[in-house]
Parts: structure tokens; sequence; C-alpha cells
């Protein structure tokens, strides 16, 4: 099949968060399996400055509204994979992606609506019929909105799956502040007090909606889980599926990391309290291979559960663990555990920032990997600390759920999962694991070796959507059949 991506990051071009990883892993697997793929994304500042980019044809025009937009198609080969890169500097030359700082950028609106406007053209300009556009979030939500209503040319054959990453992020912008939707005749249809929701218009307007796993889709069809907009999806729920995201196990293996002060796998386990005293004495805790270490990194916001994490502070400090924090956000977070840092310094440490070195050695050193999420679309942390047998700790939502296998359930039992969204729910599941970690070494060793031996592949994920594609492709087929023979 010849597929296009319609996606605002890919790791190793650009990165802001998980995105960029599907970015990245989904095109290559989909690539490995036969596919022919194509990612179309803007031409960002940062693109332009770290890569060699050629240009493509003539400059393009795009009209709306009696404005006028001239843009460039540049061009770059990445992993065998073409990536067509929509260069209009007034809207992507600038110092970040979506935002300076901590201040999304108030045009975001316009700039995302244009990139979608763009990619149909780019696609024409260098003829390319794509059998599937694959939309990502709500930077390219208003594709197929676009595509619906010109489908009777260039892109009759064409079908579009949209994929929600994150739906606490939807692109909620003024209809009076994005000039190149505004000339559009269908527009009206999705404006609501004079605001249009970017993410509901990819909704209403995709062939199929996916999502990044299965316990993810059936949360979205909840008000809670889909941030107000499940009456939209329980209206296409036949056509929304949920698919697990993979890990890249070429980058995050405890037997190849060359970010590790001491290699292991499973044969070598015991290695791991090597990288457990590096973890402890570079971030001046007391070195002790038997007391237990909880591990967490992550973007400091509510939505990681320090909600529920920072009000059970004190009690843990009672216990006999420590604890290693790695990430920056909500400068309230950061002063709290700042301060826990300074109060506790051989037993809590804070690294306020990011750093790939920092993550995977907290991955390898840690005994638990914390991740106490108010929702969690996929996740990745959790992947990557059962590949290095750091036990995962975990609220039972989205993909969590879906990758955790809670202690109850003892032969398979990879982690600890709680329920309820409450300090105390989170406390108590600790309290359990620490209970398990001291009393039960030699089943807290198998528990290890077992998430060692799971797997969470790309191919995989691959092959569910090539599966989707297909089905979608073939029932268009089989539609127009029919209307043919009529």
């Amino acid at each position: 099949m010849n597929i296009v991506f319609a996606i605002s990051e890919v790791e190793e071009l650009v990165k802001t968060g998980g995105l960029a990883d599907v970015g990245k892993a989904l095109p290559l697997a989909l690539q490995k399996m036969g596919h022919d793929v194509t990612i179309v994304m803007p031409c960002y500042q940062e693109l332009s400055a770290t890569q060699k980019l050629q240009t493509v044809g003539t400059e393009q025009t795009l009209f709306a509204e009696g404005q006028v937009y001239h843009y460039t198609i540049r061009q770059l080969t990445w992993r065998g994979i073409n990536v067509y890169l929509v260069d209009y500097p007034d809207y992507f030359d600038r110092d970040g992606l979506y935002s300076s700082a901590y201040n999304a950028f108030e045009d975001n609106g316009e700039r995302f609506s244009f990139f979608s406007g763009a990619v149909l053209q780019v696609l024409q300009a260098v003829e390319l019929h794509p059998d599937i556009i694959h939309c990502h979030d709500w930077h390219a939500a208003m594709l197929p909105f676009l595509l619906r209503h010109e489908r009777s040319g260039y892109f009759s054959q064409t079908r579009t799956v949209f994929t929600i990453h994150n739906a606490a992020f939807q692109g909620v912008h003024r209809l009076d502040s994005i000039p190149f939707l505004r000339h559009h005749p269908a527009i009206l249809s999705q404006v609501h007090g004079g605001y249009i929701n970017m993410l509901q218009s990819g909704i209403t307007f995709a062939d199929k909606i996916t999502t990044v796993s299965p316990n993810y889709a059936l949360e979205l069809l909840t008000d809670l889980g889909s941030h107000g907009l499940h009456e939209r999806l329980v209206t296409r729920q036949q056509d929304l599926i949920g698919i697990l995201n993979g890990c890249d196990y070429s980058q995050w293996n405890p037997a190849t990391d060359t970010q590790l002060t001491v290699n292991y796998d499973t044969d070598t386990l015991h290695k791991k309290t090597d990288c457990k005293a590096h973890l402890q004495t570079s971030n001046g805790l007391t070195e002790d291979s038997k007391t237990p270490v909880i591990g967490m990194v992550c973007r400091l916001t509510e939505q990681k559960g320090f909600g529920y994490l920072v009000p059970i502070l004190d009690a843990l400090m009672q216990h006999n663990l420590q604890m290693v924090i790695v990430g920056t956000g909500d400068p309230k977070v950061c002063m709290d555990l700042g301060e826990y840092a300074q109060q506790h310094p051989r037993q809590f440490a804070f690294i306020n920032g990011f750093s790939n070195s920092h993550a995977h050695q907290v991955e390898a050193g840690a005994d638990f990997f914390l991740m106490p999420s108010q929702f969690e679309p996929c996740g990745l942390n959790q992947m990557y600390s059962l590949a290095y047998g750091t036990v995962p700790i975990v609220r039972g939502v989205g993909g969590l759920k879906d990758t955790v296998i809670d202690y109850q359930h003892q032969d398979r039992a990879t982690g600890f999962v709680f329920d309820d969204p409450t300090p105390e729910a989170l406390l108590n599941c600790i309290r359990r694991a620490l209970l398990f970690y001291h009393e039960h070494p030699q089943q807290f060793k198998a528990m290890q070796l077992r998430g060692m031996h799971t797997r969470f592949t790309w191919k995989d994920a691959a092959t569910h959507y090539g599966a989707l594609y297909s089905a979608l492709i073939a029932q268009e087929s089989f539609n127009q059949d029919n209307v043919t023979s009529a």
C-alpha cells in the first residue's frame, strides 16, 4: 500500500514528546513490511538548521479569504523514507514547535490548519496518489475534513485514518483567528460558540479512528476519559480501534545500553545491583543494595499523578526506601520535590531537568518505576521498565492497564496496579510492593524476569495497522463495486 503520514514531529528529526516516537517507529515498521511510506511534516527552524534539505519543484501557493500563502516544498531522505516538508517561514521558522517556553503560540490553529491544506497540495505537486493518509493528533486533524470535501477529484481513491494520541489536547481555537478555514463553505458545521475543535473534526470526518492502546479506546467512550468528546466518539464507535504502541528495544535494552555503567540481561540480572549502586551514589543517596529504590522519569504535570504522590511523600519517607525523580514542568511540583530533596538528601533525589542519560540510568538502577497517572493513553516508560527488570507501579488506566499485570495474578504478574484516583490508593499500592520486595525476594526476581521476557513490538503494531488499512481499502472498493453494479 501507498501510505502517507501527516504528522507534526518525528524522532531523530524533531521531537517534543511521545508523538515523535510513533512518527519514527511506525513508518519504519510499515516500510519493513513492504509498504511505500511517505512522511509530510512542517519545516521547523530546528529541521532547517540540522538537516540537509533539497527543494522540490517551484514555489507553491494556497489562497484563503484574500490571503495568499507562498511556500516551498523541501525534501529529505530519512532511513529510506521520503520526507516532504512544508516550508512557510511565517508559521514554522520559530524557536519551538508549538510554543515559546510554556506559552503556546496564539496562531497555532491557523498554523496547523494551513499545514493540513498544504499536505494535500504537496501530494499533488509530487504526483503521489496515496491509498491511505494517516493523520496524527489535532495538528493534522483538519486534513480529513478538507479531504472529505475534495474526494471527487485527485483524492477520490484515498482514505483517511486519524490517530488520537492524547485526547486532552484538542486544538480548540476561535474560527475568526483561522483565515485558512474561514472561507470554507462547510466549516460552519464544525463551529460552536465561535470556536472550532480540531480533534473533534478529525473524529467526525476520518474514515477510521485509532488510538494508542485498547483500554484507552474504551476510556475514550466515557465523559472523563475523552475530556468531553465521548458523545462524538460513541457515534463513531464502530470505526474506533485501539492499537497498542510498540517499544523500540534497539534503544531500550539493558544488554547493549551504552548509557549504563554495567550491562546485564536475564542471565546476569545480578549485575543490575551495580547500576543501582551507581544511581544511588551519583545522586547523593546512601549506597545500600537492600534498600529498594523507586524511580520516576516524566513531565511534572497533574496528568502524571503528582496530585496523588506529593500528599503521601511524608508517609513514604517513613519507610526504608529511596526515590529518584527526574523531570521538569509545573513550577509548583518542582518546588515541592526540591524541598523534599533538601529535607531528605540521603533518601530522596530530584533532578529538575531531563537528559537521556538520566532516563536510562533510572530505568536500570531502580527496583521499581512509578507511574501513578491520572490518564495515560499508552505510556512507554512502563515498557522500558519491564525490559530493564524494573518493576512498574502503575495506576490501571489506558495503556498501563494493557501492559502491566498486577501481582495478584502470581504466575503472570509483572508489576503492581492500583485503580482508585486517590493518594491513599497509591500509598497502599507502594506499601504492597515494598512488602513483596522484602518478604518474597525470589518471587520478586521471577517477576523481574517475567517483565524482561515481555515484548511489545512495533512489528505487531504495524501488522494491526496494515490490516486496518487493507480492510478500509477493500471496504471502499466493495462499496464502489456495488454502486457501479447498481
